[in-house]
């Protein structure tokens, strides 16, 4: 069973967001562990800070290294994504020499109440992520339009083909989670 560590981009108690990242997790609860980082925790990135870095950091930063593959929630803010995932993007891949994210499997969702769901923070995300040397899973991509109802209070989803289409993201990132870390595991023994 793989260990997925999401990065939910929103603080928000009752976050649409949230709620889409715990829907994918009851929905691939036979599939992988979700833990949940506590992005709130991290202060604004600085540089400066790594001749002591803050608890929160180091701890932010080993859980990357646990999991087997890192997911990015992330609301759409002014068609970019959430200043809170910048900030941890930066964190974990600094300082120099030391990013926690080096050849981590990772994929992006999102939802909002427009139709195109959170396409455009996805994109900047999607450029973002290879340059911190993440293997970034390609298809299927969730652009996800939140409508009242859809994901109940148990985190269901109450729509039958829209469960069927997330469902199939759950096993697709499952699959590409476990061939990239077998496949690292693999070069690493070679």
């Amino acid at each position: 069973m793989n260990t997925i560590l999401a990065l939910v981009g929103s603080l928000r108690q009752d976050s649409i967001n949230k709620r889409l990242a715990k829907a994918l997790e009851v929905l691939g609860a036979d599939r992988f562990r979700f833990v949940y980082a506590d992005l709130g925790a991290l202060p604004h990135y600085n540089d400066d800070c790594w001749a002591n870095p803050p608890a929160a950091v180091t701890a932010f930063k080993a859980q990357i290294r646990q999991a087997d593959g890192i997911l990015l929630i992330t609301p759409e803010y002014f068609r970019a994504p959430a200043g809170l995932l910048l900030n941890a993007l930066a964190w974990g891949g600094r300082p120099y020499g030391d990013s926690a994210w080096v050849g981590k499997p990772v994929a992006t969702v999102g939802t909002s109440p427009g139709a195109i769901g959170t396409a455009a923070a996805q994109s900047h995300l999607r450029a973002i992520l290879p340059t911190l040397d993440m293997h970034l899973m390609g298809q299927p991509e969730v652009y996800f339009q939140t409508k009242p109802g859809l994901i109940d209070a148990q985190f269901q989803v109450t729509d039958e083909q829209t469960r069927a289409f997330l469902d199939n993201w759950v096993n697709r990132f499952d699959q590409f989670v476990s061939l990239m870390t077998a496949r690292d595991e693999k070069a690493i023994a070679a």
